[in-house]
């Protein structure tokens, strides 16, 4: 059964070497739209503060604010790639992250090897991977291609690749950063298709979007962000 639990939870970073009336700062406050203060002399952006969320399956959460107010800082705490400064956080169930597909995704190396590299970053074993990359392969379209290094690639297909490998696997809970779409226009539909069956098998989805028609088919439950705090559910 998914289910993910945060108790208080804060996410905070330390920035060295900017000092409290730096450009360093402003630059930051403008781009993270985080809170500073300072710890130890060191100056410290709280990404998040205080916050208390439950979800349990069949939640499909959507994340609203504008740029900066933590939508990406809490998907990544959701998904481990950022520990919380304080709080707690309970996550039960496999986790799928469509935060950024092209991650993990080197230029040098070949397609199928990339399918390797990329499972790996989203935490599969290599028998997995192995079973999954036929199927993989496939659904891309590149053919011959996925033999070549990526560099080699058109934008298009690069795509292609990363959403093939982003959405191969099933996980009770989904995290994702606005709506996963490929630019070729031969691509699309069964991608489009490819995204519906995977959010309609997660436990929980949870969905950041500047699209407030997006967040309102999608999503059951909304919560509105600020400077990493709660201000609206």
């Amino acid at each position: 059964m998914a289910f993910i639990s945060l108790k208080n939870v804060s996410v905070s970073f330390p920035i060295y070497g900017a000092g409290s009336a730096s450009l360093k700062k402003t630059i930051a406050a403008s781009v993270t739209g985080g809170r500073f203060g300072k710890e130890t002399g060191v100056t410290v952006v709280q990404a998040l503060s205080g916050l208390n969320i439950e979800l349990k399956s069949g939640d499909r959460l959507g994340l609203i604010g504008h740029n900066g107010a933590g939508k990406s800082t809490l998907l990544r705490t959701l998904a481990g790639v950022y520990e919380p400064s304080s709080g707690e956080l309970t996550r039960q169930g496999t986790v799928a992250s469509l935060i950024d597909p092209a991650l993990g995704i080197e230029m040098d190396a070949t397609g199928v090897e990339n399918i390797m590299l990329r499972g790996l970053v989203m935490g599969m074993s290599k028998k997995e991977i192995d079973r999954l990359t036929p199927d993989i392969c496939e659904f891309s379209g590149l053919g011959e291609y996925v033999n070549m290094p990526v560099r080699t690639y058109s934008t298009g297909m690069m795509m292609r690749l990363a959403f093939s490998i982003s959405t191969s696997v099933e996980a009770d809970i989904l995290l994702m950063d606005e709506w996963l779409s490929v630019g070729d226009a031969a691509f699309t539909e069964k991608a489009e298709q490819r995204m519906r069956d995977v959010v309609s098998k997660s436990g929980i989805l949870v969905l950041a979007s500047h699209s407030p028609e997006l967040i309102a088919k999608e999503c059951n439950r909304v919560i509105h962000l600020e400077h990493g705090r709660i201000v609206e559910r």
